[in-house]
């Protein structure tokens, strides 16, 4: 599972599928009718776009709260988040999805060896990934960390408990850190803050992904996978039987408080890095913290009861997050284009 989000492709997409099918799918809705623009090569203009619009598109469908964020940036920057997302979903899918019944190490271990063609800079018409590798060269994004989600990915299926935070930790760093530094150069430091924002942005990563397990613990576990660790489960007296619901023991709650403290500081941590970026990229993450946060304090709301629900920040909050985040990305992109004009 990736810091993105959890929700799983619709049944039909992906039944014995390979990922690529399963994202060509997915996207079916938005791209282009008919299977000849789900399947032309993706080297060139056209080609490009199309990748960039499938992307585009599994955002829109699966990571929603992030998608509306992403609104807020400038086009230009738009599309190259929605590039990282769509290879994250990609990833997600083979590891993560109900209904894929084939192999997924031989799924993963063939999106691996297609990753590393395109960044190697093969011609390829697969969905997502011309989009991903020509946002990592545009941006210089370290190979290195696309290296280490994959091996959080692999991961997933696999590994299924983890001891000590710390352990859980060494997950997180691939399945969510990573994403966090990755999006960093596109978000655009200022001038001389990039290793400043740096740890910001491994935060905010982090305490996406906490948010992620702590909502999502019954669903989590239908797959077979415990993101709370065995030491936390035990200084609570929490079984994984208690965890099956339907209702959220009391003692589950006190442990799901703990994590969500966790969090919390994962967030305190990160909010740092805002005023670090570029002022058109601000309102995005400003905006992507509040949905994510307000998901958090949802379950707080309930009483941690998430096994019986399912923590969603309410319409009218995500929008109102929205519409005052909007205001100030107008203003930044108002002033960013009077400079570029200003400054020959």
């Amino acid at each position: 599972m990736t810091c993105l989000g959890s929700r799983p492709v619709a049944p039909a997409a992906v039944k014995g599928a390979t990922a690529s099918a399963a994202v060509k799918s997915a996207t079916a809705p938005a791209a282009t009718k008919g299977s000849a623009g789900l399947t032309a090569a993706a080297d060139g203009a056209t080609g490009l776009t199309a990748a960039y619009e499938r992307c585009r598109a599994l955002h829109a469908r699966f990571g929603r709260s992030y998608y509306l964020a992403t609104l807020l940036l400038p086009p230009w920057k738009r599309r190259h988040v929605h590039a990282l997302y769509g290879f994250a979903r990609y990833a997600d899918e083979i590891v993560d999805s109900f209904t894929m019944d084939g192999d997924r190490a031989g799924a993963l271990g063939d999106l691996e060896t297609r990753v590393a063609a395109a960044l190697a800079g093969e011609r390829s018409d697969d969905p997502v990934l011309p989009a991903f590798a020509h946002t990592v060269r545009s941006f210089g994004i370290g190979h290195g960390e696309v290296a280490a989600f994959l091996r959080s990915m692999r991961a997933d299926l696999t590994v299924t408990r983890y001891a000590t935070y710390d352990d859980l930790l060494g997950y997180m760093e691939g399945s969510a850190a990573v994403i966090g530094t990755m999006m960093l150069p596109i978000l655009e430091p200022l001038p001389g803050r990039e290793a400043a924002a740096r740890e910001p942005a491994r935060q905010l990563g982090l305490a996406f992904q906490l948010t992620n397990f702590l909502r999502d613990v019954a669903e989590d576990l239908a797959r077979g996978r415990v993101y709370l660790p065995a030491a936390d489960l035990d200084r609570f007296g929490v079984t994984e039987a208690a965890l099956r619901g339907p209702r959220t023991p009391p003692q589950a709650r006190r442990l799901l408080a703990f994590e969500a403290g966790r969090a919390r500081d994962h967030y305190t941590r990160a909010l740092e890095g805002i005023p670090l970026l570029t002022p058109s990229s601000r309102p995005c993450v400003r905006a992507a913290y509040e949905l994510y946060g307000g998901i958090l304090t949802e379950i707080e709301r309930a009483g941690y009861e998430v096994l019986a629900r399912r923590a969603r920040v309410p319409r009218r909050r995500r929008l109102a997050i929205f519409t005052r985040n909007l205001v100030a990305a107008r203003a930044a992109g108002r002033r960013e284009r009077r400079v570029t004009v200003e400054v020959p």
